[in-house]
């Protein structure tokens, strides 16, 4: 049996009306898989890029790039062998575990549920999260299941949302903000470090400041310069401040379930390409500060966190085919950072890779090479950053690969230099 199905216009907001197409990713007669980038979407906020929500082939285009459509009318048609899939906004986690595994944006989902279902503090706010369910369609049903009290939209004021989590965590209230991009932290930097991550501090010791923002971060994704950065070398000087960085669905739920839990104030950075990966998930609640030996070896330490992580594992399995044994450790939390564990495989390995998605100058691989090497230079026989350049992100799809620093580099990189 095969259907056909429509795919409608996101519905981003209930104060917008209409959004334009800019680019179709995929061509009538392309296969599609579920999880993959489907069209480039511009809105009066940003260009986005939206993800096919189930498998099929695209059958017909019905609205051409550089076209505006109703939020809501279709847009395309997509046939699919069998009976069509839900859409991704009404398909819960459990459902999702039957293909495959849990996706790491129902991950962050169920976590963001659980804990509002657990702790009636918990509130979540942000530009579209509630109605819309998020742009990138990681918080649909909260709005209607926890109502307008608990899960609520806000104007386009990062500044503004800050304030008001500031106020509401040291008033009682356990706040989870969404800053639809880190790019736009920055707006928020005032109320974050003169006011948040001094509260517990300037009262004594007396008073907490439990306050999560989760934002999404990352390049590859073909959002341009603005849309795409990893400003966590922005916030790792910041004292009193934690910043998250699951790499997988399971340690999304476990790290934002435990974020949410902690006292202190807390950026939980969401890579925008590792959204549609797929994982086993198991709800276990995990303590910030641990890193994660992902990947066994004798040879070289690969250390990354987030998306760079999956580069490492990739780089690790054409490494062992010459004859090279990598350890991949997963940070999880990039302050603090776990310090015994990057020390115990650097005795093993004695030489240091630290791949950061971020500039070369002022990034948290620096951080790392500096413990390991205060702490552990008996061990140490080489150690070496492989980081982006000191430049804006280019728009470009080459160019944007190319300066990114993916699997085939560190390959390049460790041969080099083994």
């Amino acid at each position: 049996m095969t259907d056909v199905v429509e795919i409608g216009m996101p519905k981003l907001s209930d104060s917008m009306e209409e959004a334009t197409v800019l680019t179709w990713l995929k061509q009538p007669g392309d296969e599609v898989k579920r999880g993959e980038p489907l069209v480039e979407v511009e809105t009066d906020k940003a260009t986005v890029v939206y993800e096919a929500e189930t498998n099929g082939v695209l059958e017909e285009v019905l609205v051409q790039a550089g076209q505006a459509a109703q939020l809501g009318a279709p847009i395309a048609r997509l046939r699919v062998a069998g009976e069509a899939q839900p859409a991704a906004s009404k398909v819960a986690a459990t459902e999702q575990a039957k293909n495959g595994g849990v996706e790491f944006r129902f991950a962050v989902r169920d976590a963001l549920d659980e804990e509002l279902a657990r702790d009636e503090r918990v509130i979540l706010f942000g530009e579209d999260v509630a109605v819309a369910g998020g742009v990138f369609a990681v918080t649909p049903g909260l709005y209607e299941k926890y109502g307008p009290a608990r899960v609520f939209d806000t104007p386009i004021s990062e500044l503004a949302m800050s304030g008001a989590a500031y106020g509401a965590a040291i008033s009682g209230l356990r706040p989870v903000l969404e800053i639809m991009f880190g790019d736009f932290l920055a707006l928020s930097m005032d109320m974050l470090i003169n006011q948040a991550t001094k509260y517990w501090f300037l009262s004594g010791g007396t008073q907490s400041c439990p306050l999560v923002i989760r934002s999404v971060v990352g390049a590859g994704g073909r959002f341009g310069a603005i849309h795409s950065q990893m400003p966590v070398s922005w916030l790792m000087g910041i004292t009193g401040l934690k910043l998250v960085a699951p790499s997988t669905p399971a340690d999304a739920k476990g790290l934002l379930k435990a974020a949410i839990r902690d006292e202190n104030p807390v950026l939980f950075f969401e890579h925008k390409r590792l959204y549609g990966l797929k994982g086993d998930v198991n709800g276990d609640v995990i303590e910030l500060g641990r890193a994660n030996v992902v990947r066994e070896g004798g040879d070289v330490t690969l250390i990354s966190a987030m998306k760079g992580v999956h580069d490492c594992l990739e780089a690790a399995e054409e490494l062992a085919q010459h004859g090279i044994e990598a350890e991949v450790v997963d940070l999880r939390t990039l302050r603090p950072l776990d310090t015994e564990t990057l020390l115990r495989s650097l005795e093993k390995t004695n030489r240091i890779v630290v791949v950061e998605e971020g500039p070369l100058t002022g990034g948290w691989a620096g951080e790392v090479l500096a413990l390991v090497t205060e702490h552990g230079l008996g061990d140490l026989d080489d150690a070496w950053r492989i980081t982006t350049a000191n430049s804006p992100i280019p728009y470009s799809p080459p160019l944007e690969d190319a300066f990114l620093p993916g699997a085939q580099r560190i390959v390049r990189e460790v041969r080099e230099r083994l």
